[in-house]
């Protein structure tokens, strides 16, 4: 049996409900996922590019889980600069968000999100959401080679 290989993840949600929620729901995964959150779009950018507080040993992520809905720099913003760059494109985005906007759906992939996930309201809908999102993502998608 292929051994599974844990994911680094960048949760980028501005919600500390949301982004509690999340961490709890990956811990509870039996694979020991890497999870680094951040609360805005520019401090994502900022973990990406080794800025401010990011040093250069922070990991690029395997996968981001993405809000769209934030201050400041808006997840369609990052979502097309990181898309613009080689070193970044290749990593899988997931929008994560409370909007079921037509428009924001069609926008996110057609900035490349991999995948497109509305929060539900209910405690116990989004921690099955968070399941399902695990299950998915995080054990049957496959993950590329980790480059050196």
């Amino acid at each position: 049996m292929e051994e599974l290989r844990p994911a680094t993840i960048l949760l980028v949600e501005d919600d500390p409900g949301d982004q509690k929620l999340i961490k709890v729901s990956l811990k509870s995964q039996k694979i020991a996922n890497e999870l680094y959150i951040v609360g805005s779009g520019e401090e994502a950018m900022d973990f990406l590019y080794h800025r401010g507080k990011h040093s250069a040993e922070t990991p690029l992520p395997d996968r981001i889980l993405l809000d769209l809905k934030m201050p400041g720099m808006g997840g369609k913003e990052f979502l097309r600069r990181i898309k613009q760059d080689e070193k970044m494109k290749k990593i899988q985005v997931v929008i994560l968000t409370s909007s079921d906007s037509e428009k924001d759906i069609l926008d996110s992939y057609n900035l490349q999100a991999s995948g497109y996930i509305k929060k539900p309201v209910e405690l116990g809908d989004f921690k099955r959401v968070m399941k399902e999102i695990e299950a998915y993502w995080f054990i049957i998608c496959k993950l590329p080679p980790k480059e050196e």
